[in-house]
Formats: C-alpha cells, structure tokens, sequence
C-alpha cells in the first residue's frame, strides 16, 4: 500500500519550505514518485535523498535511513551501534519512551556520524521541543526528514568513489520502495 503522503513535488516542497532551501532542482506538477524517480535517473543523489526523506512517513524515513546506513557503513563495530539500534527500537516499537531513548543516544552521539542523525531523527518523531514550565513547543515535522538526510549523506560520504554512483542509486531505490509500496515492520521490508 502506498505511503506517499502527497500528489505532486510542488506540494512537498510547498509544506516543507526547508527542502526547497536545500535543493538544487525545482519543484515540479508531477507525481512525487515520478519526480523521485527523475531524481535517481539523473544521479541527483543529494536532492533525491533530500525529497525522500520529506516524501516519506516519519517511521518509514527512519527505518529507510536505517537500512541505508547498515548497506553503506556494512560492519559497524558494537560500540558505535547504539544510535542505529535506539532508532531501529524506535521504529520497531514507536512508542514515546523509546523516541526519548533515541533522542537521549543522539544527544550524547558524536554529531559529525551518520549514526547520531539517525537516533535523531527517531527521537524528532513526535513529542515536545521545550519542557515545563516552559510552554510547550511540538517538534517541528520536517525535523526528522532533515536528520535522515543529513544522516545518509554523511554515511555515503563512506563509499568507495568507484561504487558509490551504484550504491547511493540503490539507496534512493529502495526508499522509492517503501514510498510505493510501506514497509513490514516484522520483516524489515518493503
């Protein structure tokens, strides 16, 4: 079932006006799968990465970022583990504690690792920015999107430059996956 939240680019561009800030092509009338797709076909990395994660439900840009970084990263040692497992936990079980645990991992995390962003943008997913008695401020929506996105291009940044156009092209790939089709949480697939 489909998880696209919007018809055409320009409505994703129009409520998240960060992206259009961002990014480097302009908004289009076309479907937003379609403009996704352009994007990849044209080896937009940074503004496909960028729209999918704005494209994208919450949960499924953090489990698509979490599947990013496991293929980019491949064997990440056990003591840089714990942002990605927070945000898988999160994912898996999205409940409030765990987006709190997520964010409490990325606020101790190294903020210049792939892996911060993505305890980040689990703990971005909801809740409130301020605590009593100051009043309360809701996390704004395009934050998780801009901690994935940042989080994919920082891992990307780790790929071999003979393999990268195939694997960062792969990586938009499957989040136009989990666009089209939503994710099994129990599975890990699209």
């Amino acid at each position: 079932m489909s998880r696209v939240r919007f018809t055409t680019a320009r409505s994703v561009f129009e409520t998240f006006p960060e992206l259009a800030r961002k990014s480097t092509v302009a908004p289009t009338d076309e479907p937003a799968i379609a403009f996704l797709k352009n994007l990849s076909a044209r080896h937009k990395f940074e503004d496909a990465v960028g729209f999918c994660a704005h494209l994208l439900p919450r949960r499924e840009a953090v489990w698509w970022g979490c599947a990013s970084l496991r293929s980019f990263l491949q064997d990440i040692p056990q003591s840089r583990s714990a942002p990605l497992l927070a945000a898988e936990t999160w994912v898996q079980h999205p409940t409030d504690p765990n987006r709190l645990r997520a964010l409490q991992v990325g606020t101790g995390g190294d903020d210049s690792d792939g892996l911060t962003w993505l305890a980040f943008g689990a703990g971005w997913a909801g809740g409130m920015l301020s605590t009593p008695p100051a009043p309360p401020v809701p996390v704004p929506q395009y934050l998780t999107a801009r901690a994935i996105r940042i989080a994919i291009l920082l891992a990307a940044g780790h790929i071999a430059a003979a393999e990268r156009p195939e694997r960062t092209t792969a990586c938009v790939n499957e989040g136009i996956k989990l666009a089209e089709r939503g994710f099994d949480v129990a599975t890990g697939t699209g």
